[in-house]
């Protein structure tokens, strides 16, 4: 009974590090002198219960969870991708380009290179750290992370020089073509289709990475890349293929902000969704399935933060210190259950070995 209750606990793992985050961000939300329920309403309340408010919601899912799934691949071939930042931003620039640069033609035409642009910029901004741990051995953590810093001052030359509109006042872009824009799906707000886009590629790779051989391929790297190799996997191609397609994932994270949101490319245009995109994963437990979910509770938190720091007065980096409690708890979960899994093998080798020895004493 007792493994039965602990079985259910870790399988809702990411639930009760959110509710136990909840309540510690209470805490903290009294020592500021708020109150706790009058902000949890205010926050969540206008964040998936208002219409204005769900529709930003969703506008801040779209790139949270694109970015999501884009550390969540690169994890199941047990690579760790923090260059979601960096892989969004030259995403953003390269569809960017073609949406302003190539010759005039058809609109569905057009916005389909848009989006593979933005595709490939990221891939490709995941190809170097890709390319360099699978044959250099060289961590792949400090490589995406640095490359963060290097496209986003990439895309701040490029938005203030020789992208710039004339006369701006600040660093950004001519404005894209009126057909390129995303279609929005919550109207009177700025929800636009690119979250759909998102929750069906978590969809397409859920099924991929556990029904199909190339799901079967990464996962057997991400646990065992010596019995991988044994197998006959090339390791390094499923290292390399995992990081650009969560570059690509990334690059299409800020193409959809670009043509959906911002319709030009903006200086300093991303919130950290990138970095949100990791937040998102390890709730998720590296599962696609499950980052929509994630997701959609991260942008809640960004969506309600300013609106319960104006209605309560309680401050918005509140949020953030919920958004480190719930990966905090997560991975307090993750090594209880590791431990649990450790004592469940030591027990049933203990019980073989009793059988054992009853075996023996009953034959002697």
């Amino acid at each position: 009974m007792t493994a039965r209750i602990m079985e259910v606990l870790f399988a809702t793992r990411t639930a009760w590090a959110v509710l136990a985050a909840l309540i510690v961000g209470s805490v903290l939300i009294l020592a500021g002198g708020g109150d706790p329920i009058e902000a949890y309403r205010t926050l969540f309340g206008e964040a998936f219960f208002d219409r204005f408010g769900f529709g930003t919601t969703l506008v801040k899912m779209s790139p949270i969870l694109l970015a999501g799934l884009a550390v969540v691949i690169p994890l199941r071939a047990g690579l760790f991708n923090v260059g979601g930042e960096g892989q969004l931003y030259m995403g953003a620039l390269f569809s960017s380009i073609a949406a302003l640069y190539l010759p005039q033609m058809h609109w569905a035409l057009h916005l389909t290179l848009c989006v593979l642009a933005g595709m490939a910029g990221g891939a490709l901004w995941a190809l170097i750290p890709a390319l360099l741990k699978a044959y250099r051995g060289i961590n792949e953590v400090i490589v995406t992370l640095l490359l963060n810093y290097i496209a986003i001052h990439l895309v701040s030359y490029a938005a203030g020089g020789p992208m710039m509109e004339e006369g701006a006042p600040y660093p950004y872009s001519t404005e894209i073509p009126l057909d390129l824009m995303l279609p929005l799906i919550l109207l009177p707000t700025d929800a636009h289709a690119g979250v759909l886009v998102g929750v069906v590629l978590a969809l397409v790779l859920y099924v991929s990475m556990r029904y199909t051989s190339f799901g079967f391929a990464m996962n057997t790297v991400g646990f065992n890349p010596r019995a991988a190799e044994y197998a006959g996997i090339n390791v390094r191609r499923q290292m390399v293929l995992a990081m650009i397609i969560g570059g690509a994932l990334a690059g299409l994270a800020g193409t959809f902000e670009v043509l959906g949101v911002k319709y030009r490319l903006f200086q300093n245009f991303s919130n950290g969704y990138g970095f949100d995109g990791i937040v998102a994963a390890f709730m998720a437990a590296a599962n696609p399935i499950f980052v929509p979910l994630s997701a959609l509770f991260l942008a809640g938190l960004k969506a309600g933060a300013q609106l319960m720091q104006r209605a309560t007065g309680v401050e918005s980096t509140v949020v953030d210190a919920i958004q480190g409690l719930v990966v905090m708890f997560v991975a307090a979960s993750l090594a209880l259950r590791f431990q649990d899994t450790i004592w469940a093998q030591i027990l049933a080798k203990r019980r073989d070995n009793e059988a054992v020895i009853e075996r023996k004493k009953s034959n002697a």
